[in-house]
């Protein structure tokens, strides 16, 4: 019970400064009932989905649309309560002030709260309210296709200009919008790549989420060299409790026939051979290998037969991978294509000027290129989205690579 004594306390303060603000602005008895019910309304919803919701279930519907509905209520309440606090230190300051300078009636010891302020306030909740509602409503399917062109001089001559389209973090289980996934998909497809790869992470949890969507997603084109994937942190169905072990492995076998239903050929630490003209390379696939979540993921199982002076493709579905093990590896893994972070779903992208997120603070490599010493690894950004039903600022993405080989154009 004393672990619930602080967040009720929190949550109780966060409800009053916010009441607060809403009386001050105005004095409608109708703006202040709407108000009111609406915010008791929520919290008896909340109150019955903790007392409901098993933990160990999992993401589902219910819990995507909740921490979406608590995000879009409490982060504006949230900014409103940080302003209203800072008035009330002043506030306090103030009285304190006047009181001893003896400049205030003893029965007005704190200063009036001035409505300029509370009007601050409501502009400045205004902003992460307008943000997430879009990100709910829009920017979950706001697809953007980014075009990058690496130069490798190792590269063989018969793969200079191959083109690679990489998808990541589909989270099946998330979306409600087919037409949106059909056009998504169509996308994909004008891309007309030499190569579609999708590095993991096809389910929120169960092998069933994907079986509506089994008929869209195998309208990916197939191209010249084919289309491989790898398995991503939550296709092992870590994050629920299975009533058997019998149950969570046949739930990972069906979850693995997805990958040949689509026409990917899924590669469990193994690798393939692509060849085009008289030249081949290497395409290399682990299973998830993450510094805070699941480590299957067995580079020297998946390079059997590979030598350094191959050139290498690289999927592994989390970056810290590349991070820890990858970046200085003697083979010299060339490109590592990697997912899993989604950029958080939310943060600040600006190109040439600004590239923020909570996440950077997590993964040195969230979103983008990254390079040490000639060698790369490419963060997808997730096609889909989990957890928070929308995004803000970091958009779904198609990403397409272009291998060109030369040395590196400044």
């Amino acid at each position: 019970m004393l672990r619930w004594i602080i967040p009720i306390l929190l949550f109780g303060l966060v409800e009053y400064y916010s009441f607060q603000t809403i009386k001050t602005v105005t004095r409608s008895k109708w703006i202040l009932a709407i108000y009111v019910t609406t915010s008791m309304v929520f919290i008896v919803y909340l109150l019955y989905f903790f007392m409901t919701h098993e933990r160990g279930q999992g993401q589902n519907k219910q819990t995507l649309w909740t921490m979406g509905f608590f995000l879009l209520i409490y982060l504006p309440k949230i900014i409103l309560t940080l302003v209203l606090v800072t008035e009330d230190i002043f506030r306090v300051i103030q009285g304190t002030i006047s009181h001893f300078m003896g400049y205030t009636d003893k029965s007005e010891f704190l200063p009036a709260r001035r409505k300029f302020i509370s009007q601050v306030a409501l502009g400045l909740a205004a902003i992460p309210f307008t943000s997430l509602l879009y990100g709910i409503t829009l920017g979950k399917y706001n697809f953007k296709v980014k075009n990058k062109t690496l130069f490798f001089p190792d590269l063989p001559e018969s793969f200079d200009g191959t083109t690679i389209t990489q998808i990541s973090d589909i989270h099946s289980g998330s979306f409600d919008d087919r037409e949106k996934i059909e056009y998504a998909i169509n996308l994909i497809n004008e891309q007309q790549s030499d190569l579609v790869l999708f590095t993991g992470d096809i389910v929120n949890t169960h092998a069933k989420e994907m079986l509506p969507w089994i008929d869209v997603f195998k309208k990916i084109h197939n191209p010249v060299l084919g289309k491989y994937s790898v398995l991503g942190n939550h296709d092992y169905g870590e994050y629920f409790h299975w009533d058997s072990q019998s149950d969570k492995d046949k739930n990972f076998d069906e979850i693995k026939g997805l990958h040949t239903q689509i026409d990917f050929k899924l590669l469990l630490n193994e690798n393939v051979e692509l060849k085009k003209g008289n030249d081949s390379i290497k395409l290399i696939g682990v299973e998830n290998w993450g510094i805070h979540f699941k480590k299957v993921g067995d580079l020297v199982k998946a390079s059997e037969g590979v030598a350094k002076e191959d050139f290498k493709i690289l999927m592994s579905h989390d970056p810290s991978h590349w991070e820890n093990e990858i970046k200085h590896h003697e083979n010299n893994y060339h490109l590592t294509l990697s997912g899993h972070t989604h950029g958080f779903q939310f943060g600040i992208e600006i190109p040439g000027w600004l590239k923020w997120s909570p996440v950077q603070y997590v993964y040195k490599q969230w979103a983008g290129l990254y390079e040490n010493m000639g060698r790369y690894v490419y963060v997808n950004r997730g096609f889909g989205f989990h957890a928070y039903p929308g995004r803000v600022g970091i958009m779904p993405e198609i990403t397409v690579i272009e291998l060109k080989k030369g040395e590196k154009v400044v």
